[in-house]
């Protein structure tokens, strides 16, 4: 009887696993939507199968936000949009909360895998590496390069070509002329031991200036974890940055909320106090997952125990 009891004792104390990824947020054209929302299916699964498995929250972030930058629907990895030189600069971050430990790089180049830098980044004595000094430390950790070739697509170098160089740069344009698409890639999820993680990479903003970081590699902006809540966000970077939107969402969950009135209020305060536009997704130390957006899309996709299969849509 007592190993009965033991047994349903661990049962118990297994949390109830859940993920959900994005590929960021804008407006997703009608003949791109079933593709965003393929990628977005695809990703989860492969993240899904990780925690089914045993594997931890952290594990499946990364395994999912690969995918998603091996995908070149997404601008993340290998699909990254180019700056005003014609140059791809990407950002990652990745969190645990269990123990609050991150890692995140900005301004990299010719990385296959960003989100796989930021995880060695977290494993190490650093925080947040940089541009040329990320890339030496990826050199020291054996990290995969690749060449401009490999991330380059035509739709990317299109899209750049069609620029208008003597416009204004995206930072200057006013709000209705900003972005149509916000692509951030994003990951986050709670494993059986109850542990939270976030992951999120972005190749930033088409025709950006050289050397701008958004909030997808600054902690409590763009991205964020602890015991309470995780979260990845996707949309104009720098109303991201100063409103601090992903530890204002997790604060929201520490405090009682649920993980939907906390994604609701987070994207209800940007509205209120910025012009951009962007989206988010969020789970609770209870596997409850949210999203929210003022964008006209957010590419998603999310799974826990109750379903078969992840549920994709753009809405």
């Amino acid at each position: 009887m007592q190993q009965i009891a033991q047994k349903k004792q661990r049962e118990n104390d297994l949390m109830s696993i859940a993920l959900i990824v994005h590929g960021g947020a804008g407006n997703i054209s009608p003949e791109r939507a079933d593709a965003a929302q393929a990628g977005c299916k695809a990703a989860a699964s492969i993240g899904w199968q990780m925690l089914q498995n045993g594997g931890s929250a952290l594990d499946a972030v990364e395994a999912a936000v690969r995918s998603l930058e091996d995908n070149p629907e997404f601008n993340a990895g290998r699909g990254s949009c180019l700056n005003k030189d014609g140059k791809i600069e990407m950002d990652a971050s990745i969190m645990d909360g269990s123990n609050l430990t991150v890692g995140a790089i900005a301004g990299v180049q010719l990385i296959r895998h960003p989100i796989t830098l930021a995880r060695r980044v977290q494993e190490s004595e650093h925080a947040f590496l940089i541009g040329a000094g990320a890339e030496f430390f990826a050199k020291e950790q054996g990290i995969e390069f690749c060449t401009y070739e490999d991330l380059l697509t035509e739709r990317q170098y299109n899209a750049w070509k069609k620029h208008d160089s003597t416009s204004l740069t995206y930072e200057a344009k006013g709000p209705g002329e900003k972005s149509e698409k916000h692509g951030t890639v994003g990951a986050i999820a709670i494993d059986s031991q109850g542990h939270l993680a976030c992951a999120t990479s972005t190749g930033g903003i088409l025709n950006k200036y050289p050397g701008r970081v958004g909030d997808s590699p600054l902690i409590g902006c763009g991205f964020y974890a602890d015991e309470h809540a995780a979260i990845s966000c996707t949309g104009y970077g720098e109303d991201f940055i100063r409103l601090m939107i992903a530890r204002r969402a997790a604060s929201s969950v520490a405090e009682g909320h649920s993980a939907q009135e906390a994604a609701d209020a987070a994207i209800q305060f940007l509205a209120e106090h910025a012009e951009g536009d962007g989206g988010l997704i969020i789970i609770d130390r209870n596997g409850n997952i949210g999203k929210a957006k003022n964008s006209a899309h957010l590419a998603h996709a999310y799974i826990n125990e109750e379903l078969a299969e992840p549920v994709a849509d753009i809405g």
